[in-house]
């Protein structure tokens, strides 16, 4: 397994990947974006954010970095993204998303990528690291908090996805 920062040449890959992780959502009960499941692939304003953000550094707005893992035939196994919070004054926080695909899950894949993106925000000088999670993904919370992350605080029935009622827990790692 290889993980390395994403370039603009991978964005088709990535969407592909990005896609069929869409597509899953919500397959055997288990909501993992706040989303209704859709097979049409990664939504046009979500692929200008990832293409535009790359191509920001850090500390821009919109800015956006990127790394996927590659499984030992090339295909994408993984992602984890690091982005900017809206908020002109969090300049010092950091959000993360990431996802793996369901094939090679609770192989250590989504740890790696965890630790990649902590790495790269602490030399980067970021003091805290944010991230959301529905409250029904009991597994991406355990990877969460075994990799240092603390809930900060959980909004029941922010989402509702097909017709059903999903709560959002907030969790933060602070790095300085």
């Amino acid at each position: 397994m290889t993980i390395r920062p994403a370039t603009l040449e991978d964005l088709p890959a990535l969407f592909a990947y990005l896609g069929e992780q869409l597509a899953e959502n919500g397959r055997d009960g288990l909501l993992f974006q706040p989303m209704e499941p859709t097979p049409d692939g990664v939504p046009p304003a979500m692929r200008e954010r990832f293409a535009t953000g790359m191509t920001r550094p850090a500390g821009q707005p919109g800015w956006r970095q990127v790394w996927i893992a590659l499984d030992e035939n090339g295909l994408v196994a993984g992602h984890i993204d690091l982005r900017g919070r809206p908020e002109p004054a969090s300049g010092h926080r950091t959000l993360l998303g990431m996802g793996v695909r369901h094939d090679l899950r609770r192989a250590g894949i989504g740890t790696r990528l965890v630790q990649e993106a902590l790495a790269w925000a602490r030399a980067g000088g970021f003091a805290w690291v944010d991230l959301e999670v529905l409250a029904q993904n009991h597994k991406a919370r355990a990877l969460y908090a075994r990799t240092g992350f603390h809930v900060t605080g959980e909004v029941p029935d922010l989402y509702r996805i097909g017709g059903q009622a999903v709560g959002a827990v907030s969790m933060s790692l602070q790095l300085a």
